[in-house]
C-alpha cells in the first residue's frame, strides 16, 4: 500500500480577538489530526484574520504579534503534541511596519522556516506592509518519511518567479495561505505553477463567509502524465466548496517523485542565461498602472 501525505487545509472563519483566534485553530488542529493529517495549514493571517481593510494603518498595526509570541509557540507546542506539522500564519511585529507572515513548525515543534509574503500587495492597503526578501524551502520530517516543503502567500501565486524559485530550491509541496476570491483565473495560476514546476500546491483561504473571500481551497498535485493514461490528468486533488470545515487531501509523493523524473517540466530545458531581462530592474519600455502611462 502506497503512503500519501495527508494535508489539512483549514477553511475556518477568524473570530473577532486574538485569543479566541487561539483557541479556534487549536480545536481545528486537533480535529484535523484526527483526520490522520500530516500537515494543518491555516488561512493568510490567521492572528487577525487578515483584518486590515478600512481601518486605520495604526490600528491594525498594534495587533502585530512577535513571530515568537505565545500565540505562535502555543502551535509550536501543538504541533508536537499532536505529532503534525502546523502552517500557521500571522500579522508579524516587525521593525517600522509589520509583515504578513507563515511560521512553520515539524511534527516536534521545531520552527522550520519563518516566511515573509514577498510581494505584498502595493496597490493597496499592503504598502503599508514590510514585505519579505526571500523564499524558503525546509526538508519536513513526516510519519511518511521526509518532504521537500516551501511556502508562499496569496499575491506571491501571482509571479511565475515566486514557485520557480521554490523548485529550484527543491520544493515538493509549495504551502499557500490565502485571503481573496479563488475565482477561475487564480486557480488557474495555481494549477500552471504547479505544471510548469512538477510541484504540488495547497492552498488554504477563507470560507464564504468571510468579507471578499468564497473558499475553494485547493491542492494541485503536478502529475499532468502518467504511463498508462493515453492523455493528460486533471492535477486537481482536492477542490472545496465555500463553506467552513477542514479539507484533507491525500498526497501520492511517491508519484511525483517518479513523475520529476522522467518528465521534461521544472528544472530539465531551461535556458536561465537567456533569462536576463528577468532581473533587469531598468525598464525598457512604458507600460500602464492603474490607468497612467509611466
Amino acid at each position: 500500500m502506497i503512503s500519501k501525505l495527508k494535508i489539512a487545509l483549514l477553511q475556518i472563519a477568524p473570530c473577532k480577538t486574538l485569543e479566541e483566534n487561539l483557541e479556534k485553530g487549536i480545536v481545528c488542529c486537533r480535529k484535523a489530526k484526527e483526520r490522520g493529517a500530516d500537515i494543518a495549514l491555516f488561512p493568510e493571517m490567521w492572528s487577525n484574520g487578515y483584518n486590515i481593510y478600512g481601518r486605520h494603518f495604526d490600528e491594525w498595526k498594534a495587533e502585530a504579534i512577535s513571530a515568537d509570541s505565545d500565540f505562535i509557540n502555543t502551535f509550536g507546542e501543538t504541533a508536537k503534541e499532536l505529532d503534525m506539522a502546523v502552517g500557521i500564519t500571522l500579522l508579524e511585529k516587525y521593525e517600522n511596519a509589520p509583515r504578513n507572515s507563515l511560521v512553520l513548525f515539524d511534527r516536534f515543534g521545531k520552527k522550520k522556516f519563518v516566511y515573509a509574503k514577498v510581494h505584498t500587495c502595493d496597490f493597496d492597503v499592503e504598502r503599508n506592509l514590510t514585505p519579505g526578501d526571500d523564499f524558503y524551502v525546509t526538508t519536513l520530517d513526516t510519519a511518511i518519511g521526509d518532504v521537500k516543503v516551501g511556502a508562499m502567500i496569496c499575491y506571491d501565486r501571482e509571479f511565475p518567479e515566486s514557485a520557480r524559485i521554490l523548485m529550484l530550491k527543491g520544493a515538493e509541496l509549495i504551502l499557500v495561505p490565502n485571503a481573496c476570491p479563488m475565482e477561475i483565473n487564480r486557480l488557474s495560476q495555481l494549477r500552471g505553477r504547479a505544471y510548469e514546476n512538477m510541484t504540488a500546491i495547497a492552498t488554504c483561504n477563507y470560507p464564504e463567509t468571510v468579507p471578499d473571500c468564497n473558499g475553494g481551497s485547493s491542492v494541485f498535485d503536478g502529475v499532468a502524465y502518467l504511463p498508462e493514461l493515453p492523455e493528460s490528468r486533471d492535477t486537481c486533488i482536492l477542490q472545496a466548496d465555500g463553506k467552513e470545515g477542514i479539507y484533507l487531501a491525500e498526497l501520492n509523493l511517491e508519484q511525483l517523485r517518479n513523475y520529476r523524473k522522467r518528465e521534461v517540466h521544472g528544472n530539465a530545458y531551461r535556458h536561465p542565461k537567456k533569462y536576463g531581462l528577468l532581473t533587469d530592474t531598468k525598464i525598457s519600455e512604458p507600460f500602464v498602472r492603474n490607468g497612467y502611462r509611466e
